[in-house]
């Protein structure tokens, strides 16, 4: 064996031994997340409602917030009968609560913990996305995206917190985006504030380990939630949701939100560090590490191949204002399935 080979030899047994070595640490702080209190942000519908039902089915304390009273009241009522259904023993806590905003974050902690205990697993997925051209983004999208992306992940944390480096036992998820790894066009706004996410919980996780509480960083691709409609459209809106829509319900390019919950909550329960969902996710997030120049340039010509400015310009429209002729369309029906069973109608 030359000296090359044997150099490669012991590369292989390093690297060998580094995935060997984090794949037994994970089992060993894995957790069993029954009887724990559990805080999602963003829980009444969507990707937060596949996850507390999938909370709900491990047996956890689950408590969900948003602002819409009547999104979080069906979300409750199904999960309380999902609940009986799983013997689960704990009612479902359902809080009215504008995460932007630190008195309710604190308001909301403190009546979760007179009421179950501490917060011992928070997850951060609480989301806005804005959909068009840069011509038509104002600054109120960009301080919308930070508040929410941001922001509002930040005081939750820092209300948590403290109870958790006092036990020295915690779970804290923040759920980000490929788009807060890859800057996509025509969500500029949206991929900063999720940048800004990434970068908080990274750091997060590396300064919490000392105090055993374990940061789970998830950047999944697109995901079909039925968000689209309540998505805000600008410039040519119809055109914006078409595309938007279209791809986010194909299966060719959008994962299954219920897998992609299982999944997320595992990562969640073994204090996973990162956790990027689908193949193309990967892929791109791959690629631009690699060659990050070259990624955005490849997205600048996506760009061209998207709706010019015009429209309703600088005006807002939700998703459901702006269906057209190709959505809803057989192209779009596993996003309206998607819909109708994660509360987004």
């Amino acid at each position: 064996m030359n000296t090359t080979q044997k150099a490669l030899l012991w590369s292989a047994i390093g690297v060998g031994g580094v995935v060997a070595t984090r794949l037994i640490n994970q089992q060993q702080r894995a957790i069993d997340l029954a009887n724990r209190t559990t805080l999602i942000t963003g829980g009444s519908r969507g990707l937060g409602l596949e996850l507390a039902r999938v909370l709900v089915e491990q047996g956890a304390k689950v408590v969900i917030c948003a602002r819409n009273e009547n999104d979080l009241e069906e979300a409750r009522q199904e999960l309380a009968v999902l609940a009986e259904e799983k013997n689960n023993p704990y009612d479902i806590l359902a809080i009215p609560c504008d995460v932007t905003q630190r008195e309710q974050v604190r308001a909301m902690v403190e009546q979760i913990r007179s009421r179950f205990g501490p917060v011992e697993v928070l997850i951060n997925n609480a989301g806005t996305i804005q959909v068009a051209p840069l011509e038509e983004m104002e600054e109120r999208e960009f301080e919308e995206s930070i508040k929410v992306h941001y922001w509002a992940p930040l005081y939750t944390m820092e209300e948590v917190l403290p109870e958790m480096r006092e036990s020295r036992e915690g779970r804290i998820v923040n759920i980000a985006s490929i788009g807060g790894k890859v800057s996509i066009p025509h969500l500029v706004p949206y991929s900063a504030g999720k940048h800004a996410l990434v970068g908080l919980s990274e750091g997060y996780r590396a300064e919490l380990l000392k105090d055993n509480i374990y940061v789970t960083t998830v950047c999944p691709g697109l995901m079909r939630t039925g968000s689209p409609r309540n998505v805000l459209f600008k410039g040519k809106h119809r055109e914006e949701q078409t595309w938007f829509t279209v791809s986010d319900a194909s299966p060719l390019v959008s994962m299954d939100a219920r897998g992609s919950a299982k999944d997320i909550v595992e990562a969640c329960r073994h204090g996973q560090s990162t956790l990027v969902l689908s193949v193309q996710a990967k892929l791109l997030t791959g690629l631009n590490g690699l060659f990050p120049g070259l990624i955005s340039d490849v997205l600048g010509l996506v760009n061209r191949w998207l709706p010019e400015p015009g429209g309703i310009g600088k005006k807002r429209m939700k998703g459901y204002e702006s269906e057209s002729a190709l959505s809803p369309s057989a192209l779009t029906k596993e996003d309206e399935k998607a819909a109708q069973r994660n509360n987004e109608t």
